[in-house]
Protein backbone atom coordinates (compact mmCIF):
# COMPACT_ATOMS: atom_id res chain seq x y z
CA UNK A 1 0.00 0.00 0.00
CA UNK A 2 1.10 3.69 -0.89
CA UNK A 3 -0.14 7.05 0.27
CA UNK A 4 -0.06 8.84 -2.70
CA UNK A 5 2.68 11.20 -1.19
CA UNK A 6 5.69 11.15 -3.43
CA UNK A 7 8.71 11.35 -2.07
CA UNK A 8 11.39 11.86 -4.69
CA UNK A 9 11.40 12.14 -8.32
CA UNK A 10 13.16 9.74 -10.36
CA UNK A 11 14.90 9.67 -14.18
CA UNK A 12 14.35 5.87 -16.47
CA UNK A 13 17.87 5.36 -16.93
CA UNK A 14 17.42 1.72 -18.79
CA UNK A 15 14.93 -0.06 -20.46
CA UNK A 16 14.96 -3.48 -22.03
CA UNK A 17 13.03 -5.58 -23.89
CA UNK A 18 11.90 -8.95 -22.42
CA UNK A 19 10.07 -11.75 -23.78
CA UNK A 20 7.14 -11.07 -20.92
CA UNK A 21 7.58 -7.16 -21.11
CA UNK A 22 10.11 -4.86 -20.63
CA UNK A 23 12.66 -4.30 -18.01
CA UNK A 24 13.40 -0.79 -16.71
CA UNK A 25 16.06 0.50 -14.48
CA UNK A 26 14.94 3.86 -12.12
CA UNK A 27 17.71 6.52 -10.30
CA UNK A 28 16.78 7.55 -7.11
CA UNK A 29 17.70 11.05 -6.54
CA UNK A 30 16.64 12.04 -3.06
CA UNK A 31 14.87 8.12 -2.62
CA UNK A 32 16.74 6.57 0.12
CA UNK A 33 17.21 3.26 -0.74
CA UNK A 34 19.00 2.49 2.07
CA UNK A 35 17.13 0.16 4.24
CA UNK A 36 15.39 -1.42 0.96
CA UNK A 37 15.88 -5.34 -0.18
CA UNK A 38 15.08 -7.23 -3.05
CA UNK A 39 11.02 -7.86 -3.10
CA UNK A 40 10.12 -4.59 -1.53
CA UNK A 41 7.62 -2.90 -3.63
CA UNK A 42 8.25 1.22 -4.96
CA UNK A 43 5.28 2.89 -6.93
CA UNK A 44 6.50 4.39 -9.88
CA UNK A 45 3.94 6.82 -11.25
CA UNK A 46 1.87 5.42 -9.47
CA UNK A 47 2.00 1.52 -10.43
CA UNK A 48 3.25 -0.98 -7.67
CA UNK A 49 6.39 -2.31 -9.11
CA UNK A 50 8.80 -5.26 -7.55
CA UNK A 51 12.52 -4.69 -6.51
CA UNK A 52 14.65 -7.15 -8.66
CA UNK A 53 17.98 -5.46 -8.22
CA UNK A 54 19.43 -2.78 -5.71
CA UNK A 55 22.57 -0.21 -6.35
CA UNK A 56 23.63 2.71 -3.90
CA UNK A 57 21.08 5.34 -6.52
CA UNK A 58 19.38 3.03 -8.97
CA UNK A 59 17.10 0.08 -8.62
CA UNK A 60 16.08 -2.40 -11.14
CA UNK A 61 12.12 -3.86 -11.62
CA UNK A 62 10.32 -6.44 -14.44
CA UNK A 63 7.39 -5.19 -16.07
CA UNK A 64 4.67 -7.00 -17.44
CA UNK A 65 2.97 -6.93 -20.86
CA UNK A 66 -0.50 -6.63 -18.47
CA UNK A 67 1.40 -3.53 -17.30
CA UNK A 68 2.20 -1.87 -20.00
CA UNK A 69 -1.43 -2.26 -21.51
CA UNK A 70 -3.11 -0.71 -18.66
CA UNK A 71 -0.58 2.08 -17.98
CA UNK A 72 1.51 4.72 -19.67
CA UNK A 73 4.63 2.90 -19.43
CA UNK A 74 4.59 1.67 -22.96
CA UNK A 75 5.26 5.53 -23.22
CA UNK A 76 8.36 5.73 -20.91
CA UNK A 77 11.61 6.86 -22.36
CA UNK A 78 15.18 6.68 -21.11
CA UNK A 79 15.89 10.21 -19.48
CA UNK A 80 12.57 10.55 -18.47
CA UNK A 81 11.17 11.88 -15.03
CA UNK A 82 8.96 9.69 -12.81
CA UNK A 83 7.18 9.98 -9.71
CA UNK A 84 8.37 7.94 -6.52
CA UNK A 85 7.01 6.59 -3.63
CA UNK A 86 8.30 3.38 -1.14
CA UNK A 87 5.37 1.45 0.43
CA UNK A 88 3.61 2.33 3.51
CA UNK A 89 4.79 1.39 6.83
CA UNK A 90 2.59 0.47 9.53
CA UNK A 91 4.33 3.41 11.60
CA UNK A 92 4.04 5.91 8.93
CA UNK A 93 1.05 8.32 9.10
CA UNK A 94 -1.09 8.79 5.94
CA UNK A 95 -1.26 12.59 4.68
CA UNK A 96 -3.00 11.22 1.26
CA UNK A 97 -5.34 8.58 1.00
CA UNK A 98 -4.57 4.61 0.81
CA UNK A 99 -3.73 3.61 -2.46
CA UNK A 100 -2.93 0.18 -3.89
CA UNK A 101 -0.51 0.67 -6.87
CA UNK A 102 -2.99 -0.60 -8.85
CA UNK A 103 -4.04 1.55 -12.49
CA UNK A 104 -7.59 1.65 -13.06
CA UNK A 105 -7.09 3.22 -16.34
CA UNK A 106 -5.09 6.20 -18.59
CA UNK A 107 -6.20 9.37 -18.78
CA UNK A 108 -5.71 12.17 -20.92
CA UNK A 109 -4.62 15.96 -20.00
CA UNK A 110 -7.20 18.03 -22.14
CA UNK A 111 -5.90 21.32 -20.33
CA UNK A 112 -3.70 23.04 -17.90
CA UNK A 113 -4.59 26.36 -16.96
CA UNK A 114 -3.22 28.69 -13.77
CA UNK A 115 -5.35 29.75 -11.18
CA UNK A 116 -3.40 32.45 -9.32
CA UNK A 117 -0.60 30.15 -7.46
CA UNK A 118 -2.39 27.25 -8.33
CA UNK A 119 -2.76 25.36 -11.65
CA UNK A 120 -6.18 23.54 -12.78
CA UNK A 121 -5.67 20.13 -14.68
CA UNK A 122 -8.62 18.96 -16.47
CA UNK A 123 -8.66 15.53 -17.51
CA UNK A 124 -10.50 12.72 -19.64
CA UNK A 125 -10.89 9.11 -18.65
CA UNK A 126 -12.90 5.75 -19.76
CA UNK A 127 -16.79 6.31 -18.85
CA UNK A 128 -16.52 3.33 -17.10
CA UNK A 129 -14.16 5.07 -14.12
CA UNK A 130 -16.85 8.44 -14.04
CA UNK A 131 -19.23 6.30 -11.24
CA UNK A 132 -16.31 5.93 -9.14
CA UNK A 133 -15.07 9.45 -9.10
CA UNK A 134 -16.86 11.71 -7.10
CA UNK A 135 -16.47 15.70 -6.20
CA UNK A 136 -14.09 16.18 -3.43
CA UNK A 137 -13.57 12.45 -3.44
CA UNK A 138 -9.62 11.45 -3.61
CA UNK A 139 -7.90 10.56 -6.31
CA UNK A 140 -4.52 9.39 -7.20
CA UNK A 141 -2.81 10.34 -10.55
CA UNK A 142 0.58 9.28 -11.71
CA UNK A 143 1.25 8.48 -8.34
CA UNK A 144 -0.11 11.73 -6.63
CA UNK A 145 -3.13 11.62 -4.55
CA UNK A 146 -5.19 14.87 -5.25
CA UNK A 147 -8.31 15.73 -4.58
CA UNK A 148 -11.30 16.20 -7.12
CA UNK A 149 -12.79 19.49 -7.72
CA UNK A 150 -15.35 18.68 -10.01
CA UNK A 151 -16.64 16.15 -12.79
CA UNK A 152 -18.87 16.15 -15.59
CA UNK A 153 -19.58 13.24 -18.00
CA UNK A 154 -15.88 11.85 -18.41
CA UNK A 155 -14.14 14.85 -17.76
CA UNK A 156 -13.32 16.06 -14.09
CA UNK A 157 -10.60 18.14 -12.84
CA UNK A 158 -7.76 19.23 -10.12
CA UNK A 159 -5.96 21.91 -8.44
CA UNK A 160 -2.31 21.35 -7.99
CA UNK A 161 -0.55 23.54 -5.25
CA UNK A 162 2.86 25.08 -6.92
CA UNK A 163 5.34 22.78 -3.78
CA UNK A 164 3.36 19.73 -5.81
CA UNK A 165 4.22 20.89 -8.88
CA UNK A 166 7.62 21.43 -8.71
CA UNK A 167 7.96 18.40 -5.97
CA UNK A 168 6.66 15.60 -8.76
CA UNK A 169 6.69 15.07 -12.46
CA UNK A 170 3.45 16.84 -12.86
CA UNK A 171 5.26 20.22 -14.13
CA UNK A 172 6.38 18.62 -17.12
CA UNK A 173 2.60 17.93 -18.71
CA UNK A 174 1.62 18.95 -21.57
CA UNK A 175 -2.30 18.46 -22.96
CA UNK A 176 -2.68 15.24 -24.89
CA UNK A 177 -0.58 13.59 -22.25
CA UNK A 178 -1.18 10.40 -21.01
CA UNK A 179 -1.39 9.91 -17.01
CA UNK A 180 -1.75 6.99 -14.73
CA UNK A 181 -5.43 6.84 -12.84
CA UNK A 182 -6.17 4.66 -9.83
CA UNK A 183 -9.71 5.24 -8.23
CA UNK A 184 -10.81 5.76 -4.52
CA UNK A 185 -10.17 2.10 -3.51
CA UNK A 186 -12.62 2.30 -0.71
CA UNK A 187 -15.51 3.26 -4.03
CA UNK A 188 -14.04 0.23 -5.59
CA UNK A 189 -14.71 -2.52 -2.74
CA UNK A 190 -18.13 -1.07 -2.20
CA UNK A 191 -19.22 -1.21 -5.80
CA UNK A 192 -17.75 -5.42 -5.17
CA UNK A 193 -19.98 -5.23 -1.93
CA UNK A 194 -23.23 -4.12 -3.64
CA UNK A 195 -22.58 -5.82 -7.24
CA UNK A 196 -22.12 -9.66 -5.31
CA UNK A 197 -25.54 -10.96 -4.86
CA UNK A 198 -27.39 -8.26 -7.33
CA UNK A 199 -30.78 -10.77 -6.23
CA UNK A 200 -29.81 -10.44 -2.53
CA UNK A 201 -30.81 -7.07 -0.22
CA UNK A 202 -28.21 -6.01 2.05
CA UNK A 203 -29.49 -4.57 5.17
CA UNK A 204 -27.32 -1.61 6.14
CA UNK A 205 -28.21 -1.00 10.18
CA UNK A 206 -27.23 -4.99 10.47
CA UNK A 207 -23.40 -4.32 9.21
CA UNK A 208 -21.42 -4.54 12.12
CA UNK A 209 -23.87 -6.26 14.69
CA UNK A 210 -23.28 -9.78 15.53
Amino acid sequence: MFTGIIQSKGDVVEVHSSDKGVVLVFSCNDLDLSDCSIGDSIAVNGVCLTVTELKENSFTSDVSQETLNCTNFSDLKKGQNVNLERSLRLNQGIDGHLVSGHIDGVGEVISIDKEGSSTRLKIKVNKDLTKYIAKKGSICINGVSLTVNSIETNIFDVNIVPHTLSWTTFGELIENSKVNIEIDIIARHIEQLISHDSNSEIDISTLGKK
